[in-house]
């Protein structure tokens, strides 16, 4: 706001020589002298030289000339006069007309006084001294018309900026100024608020720490004092049962003590000699008694030794080591999180937070209070995602944040720190119900790194070796866990291009030959250890190992059963039989001995082979599976095929019966999907029969 200061000088009612004057300093609004006083009461417009001369009525009210000709316009006509637009009152027009009114003397003193205090607040041209600088808001800069031709850029027309007078500008200015202003000030008492509040955190946090602190060392001074009080107890209780040996044996010298000397009385008048005879028998019984009780029965050794073991100097070490206070350097607001790019619903998730001081340096140690909420932003999701969060402080400063979406869509995390929120705070992120293949390999042909039929695959969970086995080319492929082949095995148990099923012994291979119906166990370089066949196979289609029983499971399409050996072959006992299964895909052994055997449906069955339940029954006609493999903790992951040609993977729990989630493999689809095996890292390698190669999917 423009202030001006309006000196007044005369007599006030007080007795003043000739040469006093009497100053009073008035502060004026300007812009409420400004509405009041210098703008024209009917058209709103400030006075000026020009279109709103103000003029001065008979009345004494003041009306600018471009309002008083427009009324004289309208109401004279033949009368020569019109009415006040103010109070109503007849005002005569002069023979001059409208313009021949007096004008308004005040006024236009009032506009000198204004304009002479604009101007020592707004500069003017240093070279044209009566001409009023301009500003353009477009270039923020200031001019003066008279210097630029009119224009201030030679390379743009001024009618493309926003051009005001130097005025308005500081008027606008002094606005953003004092609206910075507040919001500097505003901002300043929010973080003098929350400096307060820290400051308030830091003393509760204090005095918990204080509390804690006397709880403990009450508790330990309780566990001393208690102990002391045992071994007080323990000094007592056997000192007594001492004393209390050594008091018997006192009590009973003391009385053979009174009877020998009841006895010796009157020994010095006996003449009898058979009575004094009779008196020293006696006496010689009490000697040997007193022989007997001449030694203590018992002992005054009594001692604590602390020094039978190390518990004292572990109590001190352990007391040394008791307790830690601990503080950070964390500045939350610094702190950043960082989400994996692709996020599958039914898969658990890591945001990895990483922790920095005020300075911008990385902390080094963990320790920092962590507090994470899933919040979901599309509708699909539901209102109330629930997440089993787990936080890991990896304690370098870092922390791993845990989570499994259950359905597909939009989500953002809140992260705080010391519950105070880190930078880009939450974090939105989408959870894609697609899952692809982290990895695939091979291709159609009989090089190195070729396939031709690929049907099954077994992993070492020992070191993670992967065996493929390539039915076209008569071999297995074996390859690392990082998809990088390393050998290829043959064996004359794989030729015929026939071996159908594979499996991990105790030993080494396990390979089922459907045509030669022989069973034959290799070395992992390709030696055969032992084969064997049974009379009753048919079609042995598939192999499974239960190493813990050292049994031998075959498929048998043509009697649809399983068959179960021992390590040597010999026959222990059969699963199913015709009709239990309509046409058996793949067999498998649980972790606890349970046997799967998968057909349109999954089937449990107990390591003895007595039926149990019915995992998964999709229904005939529906589709079937091409492999199955459960994991350590009970998941169930096979491939399956619908009779329409959609081609996935399947992850159900054997606990509830329920699908946890699909594998689609979108943008890679799976064509005739056969074997598939886990890894110890939650991964499943499955065969793409259709696409002769294996691909790797994460499925938890």
């Amino acid at each position: 706001m423009s202030l001006f200061c309006c000196p007044i000088t005369g007599i006030g009612g007080r007795m003043l020589s000739m040469n006093s004057t009497l100053v009073e300093t008035v502060s004026i609004n300007y812009e409420d002298f400004n509405e009041s006083f210098l703008t024209c009461g009917t058209c709103l417009c400030m006075y000026d030289g020009n279109e709103h001369t103000p003029k001065l009525l008979q009345c004494s009210h003041t009306v600018c000339l471009h309002c008083l000709t427009r009324i004289a316009a309208s109401q004279t006509r033949d009368t020569g006069s019109f009415r006040c637009p103010i109070c109503r009152e007849l005002i005569t027009i002069p023979r001059g007309g409208v313009s021949a009114l007096p004008p308004s003397f005040l006024v236009n003193q009032l506009l000198d006084l204004m304009s002479r205090q604009r101007r020592e607040v707004i500069p003017n041209c240093s070279v044209h001294i009566n001409q009023e600088l301009r500003f353009c808001e477009t270039c923020d800069t200031v001019f003066c018309r008279l210097c630029t031709g009119g224009s201030h850029n030679d390379s743009t027309s001024s009618s493309e900026h926003n051009i005001i007078p130097f005025s308005i500008a500081i008027k606008r200015m002094s606005e953003i100024l004092l609206y910075k202003a507040n919001e500097c000030i505003s901002k300043l008492s929010q973080a003098q608020e929350q400096v307060s509040s820290e400051l308030a955190r830091l003393n509760t946090a204090k005095e918990k720490c204080l509390e804690q602190i006397d709880t403990t060392f009450q508790l330990i001074q309780l566990a001393v004092d208690k102990r002391k009080q045992e071994m007080l107890d323990q000094v007592n209780q056997m000192c007594n049962e001492k004393k209390r040996v050594l008091e018997e044996q006192h009590g009973l010298i003391e009385n053979e003590k009174n009877k020998v000397e009841q006895e010796c009385q009157g020994l010095q008048y006996q003449v009898e000699v058979r009575n004094i005879t009779q008196k020293i028998e006696i006496l010689t019984e009490k000697l040997d008694t007193a022989f007997s009780l001449g030694e203590p029965r018992e002992n005054a050794f009594l001692t604590c030794d602390f020094s039978l073991n190390d518990s004292l100097d572990q109590v001190q070490q352990h007391l040394g080591i008791l307790g830690k206070v601990r503080s950070s350097t964390t500045f939350p607001s610094l702190c950043t999180a960082q989400i994996e790019d692709n996020i599958i619903a039914g898969i658990e998730t890591c945001i990895s937070l990483n922790t920095v001081d005020y300075h911008g340096n990385s902390r080094k140690t963990g320790g920092d209070p962590i507090q994470a909420e899933i919040i979901a932003v599309s509708t699909e999701v539901g209102p109330d995602p629930t997440f089993l969060l787990r936080i890991q402080d990896c304690d370098d400063g870092t922390y791993k944040i845990f989570f499994r979406p259950k359905k597909a869509g939009r989500y953002g995390i809140k992260l705080s720190v010391i519950e105070r929120a880190i930078k880009d705070n939450p974090l939105f992120f989408d959870v894609s119900e697609h899952n692809n293949p982290v990895a695939s390999y091979g291709s159609r042909g009989s090089g190195k790194d070729e396939f031709n039929q690929p049907v099954a695959v077994a992993i070492d969970e020992r070191d993670q070796t992967i065996y493929v086995l390539d039915t076209g080319n008569s071999r297995i492929k074996v390859l690392n866990e990082k998809f990088e082949c390393i050998k290829q095995v043959t064996n004359e148990g794989l030729l015929g291009r026939s071996c159908t099923g594979i499996a991990i012994s105790t030993n080494g291979l396990i390979v089922v030959n459907w045509r030669t119906k022989i069973v034959t166990e290799i070395t992992t370089d390709g030696e055969t250890l032992k084969s064997f066949t049974y009379n009753a196979f048919q079609e042995p289609i598939d192999v499974a190992v239960d190493r813990s029983y050292g049994h031998i499971l075959v498929a048998d399409n043509g009697l649809s059963c399983v068959f179960v050996f021992d390590e040597d072959g010999k026959i222990l006992f059969q699963v199913g039989k015709k009709g239990t299964f309509a046409l058996i895909s793949a067999v498998s052994v649980g972790p606890t001995g349970e046997i799967l055997v998968a057909d349109s449906r999954i089937q449990m069955f107990s390591a003895k082979g007595d039926f149990m339940e019915v995992i998964y029954d999709e229904g005939k006609g529906k589709g079937r599976f091409g492999g199955i493999t459960i994991d350590s903790e009970g998941r169930i992951v096979a491939s399956r095929t619908e009779q329409k040609g959609r081609s996935y993977l399947q992850v159900l729990s054997s606990h509830d019966k329920t699908v946890n989630q699909h594998i689609d493999s979108h943008d890679s689809k799976l064509k005739r999907p056969g074997g598939c095996a886990v890894t110890n890292d939650n991964h499943v390698v499955v065969v793409d029969l259709g696409n002769n190669c294996i691909k790797k999917y994460r499925y938890w």
